[in-house]
């Protein structure tokens, strides 16, 4: 899989996701065998890039390469100087945001509203491309809804702009995240078009993304709320498609191991007040599912302190090593 002059080392991509795909989040991944992951969306609006959130998403010291940065916005103006602001941070690529179904951001036209209006798409991609060195990549939805599917013009639109890859969510936007991911569309537009083509939407398993593959003729996956807690997941795609085995489950004490390690990166780009609130979530996610986790999730939710939190994983994790056993997910996390 090849961005412009960025060769990733393999076809697994981490989906930008608000509040989620922070730095420390995206180390991780890329650490787990992420070939490459998009941040979590930067606003277009130069009124909002003193503000320590906006410093905190433009943040990538340490980061490997290539480093992604997501941007959004509906003025093309606003999203070129968005992308040199960027790109004069350490952003390696810029990806435009035109996927997120969210009302606060559809409501301001931005996100996957944009796709309701095909010049203003047009304007703003070529304002980007020509706005920055870097590659511009672009993730949209299917449409704005079922019956108003517009992915195979916008593609178009994007491959004569000049953006280098097309990442699809398979719905549209009135669809949400509900239904069924629709793979016939991204196939239709792979065949459509000679940019590289990225699958997006219900990518949970390793069996899940060699059936994408090779349904759609991507060249590239994005997996997003599957790598909440199991960052791990990476990896055990990577091998799945290279043999065609399933890796054995992680053990308790590595799992331990990397939730700690998160933690403490978590604690160390934020601070602890912010770090605590950010970290209950990421301990949601890595023991749901877990026998005992429930009582453990509610009380998690309770404590204030980075050292409290700690010592409540510490706690819940030698628990589940004295039993002896790898990760044993319950009905709950496959559901």
């Amino acid at each position: 899989m090849q961005i412009g002059p960025y060769q990733l080392k393999n076809n697994l991509i981490v989906a930008p996701m608000a509040g989620v795909t922070d730095r420390p989040f995206r180390q991780l991944c890329k650490m787990m065998g992420a070939g490459m992951a998009v941040s979590e969306m930067v606003a277009s609006n130069s009124l909002l890039w003193g503000s320590e959130k906006t410093k905190r998403r433009a943040n990538h010291d340490g980061e490997v390469d290539p480093i992604s940065v997501q941007i959004a916005g509906a003025d093309p103006k606003m999203l070129a100087d968005a992308a040199r602001y960027n790109v004069d941070e350490g952003a390696q690529i810029i990806d435009i945001n035109m996927g997120c179904p969210a009302k606060k951001v559809c409501n301001v036209m931005a996100g996957s509203a944009l796709l309701k209006d095909e010049p203003l798409v047009t304007r703003i991609l070529e304002a980007v491309v020509r706005a920055v060195h870097v590659p511009v990549t672009l993730k949209i939805r299917t449409g704005w809804d079922r019956s108003n599917r517009n992915a195979l013009t916008v593609a178009h639109i994007a491959e004569a702009s000049g953006i280098k890859a097309l990442a699809i969510h398979g719905r549209t936007r009135a669809c949400g995240y509900t239904g069924d991911a629709e793979y016939e569309t991204i196939a239709a537009v792979k065949a459509a078009i000679s940019i590289p083509v990225i699958a997006n939407g219900d990518i949970t398993t390793p069996e899940r993304v060699k059936y994408v593959l090779e349904h759609t003729g991507a060249d590239a996956v994005m997996i997003g709320r599957a790598a909440q807690g199991r960052p791990w997941m990476f990896r055990e795609i990577s091998h799945f498609l290279a043999t065609g085995n399933h890796l054995p489950p992680p053990e308790v004490g590595e799992i331990h191991r990397v939730l700690l390690a998160h933690l403490h990166d978590l604690y160390g780009f934020y601070g602890e007040q912010t770090g605590v609130r950010v970290a209950r979530k990421h301990i949601s996610w890595y023991t749901k599912g877990l026998e005992g986790s429930a009582a453990f999730r509610h009380g998690m939710n309770q404590l204030q302190t980075c050292a409290e939190q700690v010592a409540a994983v510490d706690e819940f994790f030698n628990e589940l090593a004295a039993r002896g056993r790898r990760l044993q997910y319950i009905e709950e996390l496959a559901a």
